[in-house]
């Protein structure tokens, strides 16, 4: 009799975990839906630190401090022992002395003599991308962003980001050079490169270039190696304007953080280099936010081989959850769900703050005939972060935020400055694809940042501003909206009324980065509750969120029905045991 009582726990014990599967399984797709235009809700409330003044519009300064340097894992497989085949310090072409940035260049096209030809191609030298599905001509040359609005025509102060020397204006910058190519940005591991803006800028500008030390150019040439998180971050963790200010998920806290903040790139953990995902091959690497992979059908390669895309599945599959009853009802949120949903479930993390809000209204106070700026937040790791600058108005920030979500597919629309928009609602810079009838669509983690921002009244259109220059339009450093747009608009032949405004703008960011330990991964309740992450999205059914009769009958009557069969199942096997042994 007890063997066959612990037969009838083991069965219920079973049982207990189909009927919570059998609930799941009802999901009931509709095709109405709109973007979710919810705000961002920080866990962490913003620190309002005592405000302190400082004159001047220092911006960048992070450009000339040592960064901190990486020996992250370049190639998947690599171990601690494995070394270089080739000791650059020890190359006869490398032993200097060096001067400048293209005297190293030149040095090493000697010896890689294809790789000019290559990087020319490259975004991060023609910042021109086209994207074939939606026909835009897209890039740093051409687009208008909510930080400091646009690249084009303020190439002075945007060019420290360009992998070349000289970029002054786009217009007529040479992109065949091949000399004026900056091998050091992407290769060099000391930690000492940096780059300074290529035109000088108005007076209130100067104090960026004050006190910065000496480049051992013949040093950092002798250093070169494959790309390490320092390299990528020195640009990338600094987008917008200051650290973490654009993507939310990309900060100086990734140079060495831990897997709590990133499970591949901690240093007590994977280690990974960002070329670990971003696989290249001649001078090209996948991912772009221009056109982003929301779905990837292929999964894995070949075994022993990578596939040239930045996607979760192109390293975990499309079934990366165990085959358990839980892991099997996950691997059947895949097709739905972003993996980044469920496995980033906070961004700007490891103390580094991110820009949640821009108003440019209040840009240009002066104090003492002076721009200044207000330290008025501090963020996790003890640093005071701007809330004021002239040359830019006001700021929030946030940090440990959850992401807003929205149905995707892998295509947006940007808007340009040729485009004309209704100014009686807020503008999307770039608009998401996306609904539950869209078979190639998922839910994904965005961060989307706010910005009251200059535009055109008169034309409805965005503008382009003159920010940096040595005149008496820049706006850095003369503060007048009016002619900043015109100068900026002239320098382009684009019409401009006269008549500048104030627009409310949204941008999105898809959130790839600060992957949480799996451990920490959302719990179903996160998502399966009437007030949960997706309480916001419509046009689907959600088990837990909504409530629908027939379906809550029908899965009343499926657990009902489950329920006796299990029980009838063992009481019968109970009543014939007893019958066996009577007999």
């Amino acid at each position: 009799m007890k063997k066959h009582l612990m037969r009838y726990v083991k069965l219920l014990t079973v049982y207990h975990w189909l009927i919570p599967s059998i609930l799941f399984s009802y999901c009931l797709i509709s095709p109405a839906w709109a973007i979710n235009n919810q705000a961002p809700s920080p866990s962490m409330a913003s620190v309002e630190g005592e405000k302190t003044t400082q004159l001047g519009i220092r911006e960048y300064d992070i450009t000339a401090k040592k960064r901190p340097v990486d020996k992250s894992v370049t190639k998947l497989g690599q171990k601690a022992e494995d070394t270089s085949t080739t000791d650059h310090s020890t190359l006869k072409e490398l032993q200097g002395p060096f001067n400048s940035g293209p005297e190293v260049t030149k040095a090493c096209l000697s010896c890689h003599n294809k790789a000019g030809h290559q990087f020319i191609k490259n975004k991060h030298w023609t910042w021109k991308v086209h994207n074939e599905k939606t026909g835009q001509d897209l890039g740093k040359s051409v687009l208008i962003n909510n930080f400091c609005t646009n690249a084009a025509g303020n190439e002075g102060m945007c060019a420290q980001c360009h992998a070349g020397y000289g970029l002054t204006d786009v217009r007529t910058y040479d992109f065949t050079k091949e000399e004026n190519i900056d091998c050091l940005v992407c290769h060099e591991s000391t930690g000492t490169y940096y780059k300074l803006p290529p035109t000088p800028g108005n007076k209130a500008c100067s104090v960026m270039f004050q006190g910065k030390p000496e480049i051992n150019f013949t040093q950092v040439a002798q250093s070169v190696t494959l790309p390490g998180r320092s390299n990528c971050g020195s640009c990338h963790f600094y987008g917008g304007g200051g650290d973490n200010v654009k993507h939310g998920d990309l900060s100086s806290a990734l140079f060495k953080p831990d897997k709590n903040v990133d499970v591949h790139m901690g240093t007590d953990g994977e280690d990974f280099s960002c070329i670990i995902c971003h696989v290249g091959e001649g001078h090209e690497w996948s991912g772009s936010r221009y056109a982003p992979i929301a779905k990837d059908t292929k999964g894995k390669s070949k075994p022993g081989l990578q596939r040239q895309t930045a996607t979760c599945e192109s390293c975990h599959g499309q079934q990366p959850h165990p085959n358990t009853l839980m892991g099997l009802k996950l691997n059947d949120h895949t097709d739905r769900i972003a993996c980044q949903t469920c496995h980033i479930p906070e961004y700007a993390l490891g103390g580094v703050a991110t820009k949640t809000h821009w108003d440019w209204r209040t840009a240009g106070k002066l104090k003492n005939g002076e721009g200044y700026r207000e330290e008025g937040y501090i963020q996790g790791n003890g640093e005071a972060r701007h809330t004021y600058k002239s040359i830019k108005g006001n700021f929030k920030y946030a940090e440990n935020v959850k992401p807003m979500y929205a149905w995707f597919n892998g295509t947006e629309h940007y808007l340009t400055v040729h485009e004309k928009f209704d100014p009686a609602k807020p503008v999307e810079i770039n608009h998401l694809e996306g609904s539950p009838d869209d078979a190639n669509s998922r839910i994904w983690p965005f961060k989307r940042m706010e910005t009251i921002q200059p535009y055109d009244k008169g034309n409805n259109t965005l503008v382009y501003m003159h920010l940096w220059g040595d005149d008496k339009d820049a706006f850095w450093g003369n503060y007048n909206f009016d002619r900043a747009i015109k100068h900026g608009m002239d320098d382009f032949n684009l019409p401009y009324s006269g008549q500048p405004g104030f627009i409310k703008t949204y941008s999105y960011w898809p959130i790839t980065h600060m992957v949480a330990p799996k451990e920490k991964a959302l719990a179903c309740k996160e998502c399966h509750s009437s007030d949960g992450r997706l309480a916001n999205l419509s046009g689907f059914y959600i088990p837990g969120r909504d409530k629908n009769q027939w379906v809550d009958t029908i899965g009343l009557l499926a657990v009902l029905v489950t329920f006796l069969g299990v029980l009838g199942h063992g009481l019968i096997r109970i009543v014939f045991a007893k019958w066996r042994k009577a007999k």
